[in-house]
């Protein structure tokens, strides 16, 4: 008799359409708190490598896609997207707006308030629940949709979020320039110690081998035994144009045959010389050796130059702002609640509660005409 009476035509309306139906009527138009929507459009662009753009130029290059001015940063925009709902952010704003007494205000809405005494995890899921980023990869822009229950509250918030936001870009952009001084540092300083190791080497080659410069000796060298052999061909003419004319035993013959002997002597000399140092050991091998030397304090020379314009770049991009934060759209103040949609939920809670009392009805009756 109850099941009957249970499944009757007024229960089964009373329970599955007027009382759910009431009950979001009553929701709708007198317990559901305004939510109010403050809506702002920003991009993170790397200024790095463009000239001095105007912050209008940049929201325009903005809007197209990037052209011109400074260009998007993705990656960056991502970092941004995900800090702006992280725990930290939500520490930051709870501090300078208190957000847990705000969202703890309607007390009289238990669906869309913060509960009084939620763990910071929960209040974390809440969070993001009120501040939505959504992130447009083709242009680079950023849409962030704040919830409040105030009006002037709500913007001040979406102002917040943007200012800890850049705070964010510029914080992280220091610290990849303090981290590139600081290496660029350690190069340079590990350059010049190369570099002076080097020198020094060259210092005490020279000392040991007695030689300032091998190149330019064996140059000189070269050079000396190149002017005696064209003396001793020119020696060796004379004496034979001599010998057509002369007798063996006269006086020219003889000082033409002892300046010959004298430059032949002088040439080995000099040959003797290009082949073996002071030291022993060859001058060609001694000069490819010094060769090597230079090589190497030239490249640890260059090397030390190019971290010193490492240094200065890294030192100017902790000064300046190599990212900026373009803000497209600014956020205002709302003058009309935009949540809840009151009229489409509670159609919405009307065509449902009418599909499932007409679904259950048919389903009894059908019931009904299998046992009868």
């Amino acid at each position: 008799m109850k099941l009957k009476t249970f499944t009757s035509g007024k229960a089964l309306f009373v329970l599955l359409f007027a009382a759910p139906v009431l009950a979001a009527a009553v929701y709708y138009g007198a317990v559901a708190a305004d939510r109010y929507v403050s809506q702002s459009v920003v991009s993170v662009r790397d200024t790095s490598s463009s000239g001095n753009v105007s912050s209008a130029a940049g929201a325009v290059a903005a809007l197209l896609g990037g052209g011109g001015g400074a260009a998007p940063s993705i990656s960056d925009t991502v970092y941004l997207q995900n800090y702006i709902q992280s725990m930290d952010m939500m520490r930051r704003l709870d501090a300078r707006l208190n957000l847990r007494k705000h969202y703890e205000q309607p007390w009289y809405d238990p669906f869309y308030r913060l509960w009084p005494g939620a763990s910071q995890e929960w209040m974390l899921r809440y969070f993001r629940s009120r501040v939505e980023v959504t992130r447009d990869d083709y242009t680079g822009l950023l849409t962030i949709d704040v919830q409040g229950f105030e009006p002037e509250f709500t913007r001040q918030m979406a102002q917040a979020v943007l200012e800890e936001g850049e705070r964010f870009i510029n914080d992280y952009t220091h610290r990849i320039a303090r981290e590139r001084l600081t290496f660029a540092e350690s190069e340079a300083k590990l350059a010049l110690g190369r570099s002076q190791e080097v020198k020094a080497q060259i210092v005490a080659f020279q000392a040991r081998n007695k030689l300032l410069d091998p190149l330019s000796q064996a140059q000189a060298n070269n050079q000396l035994t190149g002017t005696l052999q064209a003396a001793l061909a020119k020696q060796e003419a004379d004496l034979k144009s001599a010998l057509d004319f002369l007798a063996e035993d006269t006086y020219q013959v003889k000082a033409l045959r002892s300046q010959l002997a004298a430059t032949r002597t002088q040439l080995e000399a000099e040959r003797l010389r290009v082949t073996v140092s002071s030291s022993g050991e060859q001058l060609t091998a001694l000069a490819v050796q010094y060769q090597g030397l230079l090589a190497q304090a030239t490249f640890h020379d260059e090397a030390y130059r190019a971290a010193l314009i490492g240094i200065e770049a890294a030192r100017a991009d902790t000064l300046r702002k190599v990212r900026t934060l373009v803000v497209v759209d600014p956020p205002v103040k709302p003058e009309s609640a935009v949540y809840p949609a009151r009229l489409y939920d509670f159609l919405t809670v009307l065509a449902l509660c009418g599909m499932l009392f007409s679904i259950v009805r048919l389903v009894i009756a059908t019931i009904r005409e299998h046992q009868d």
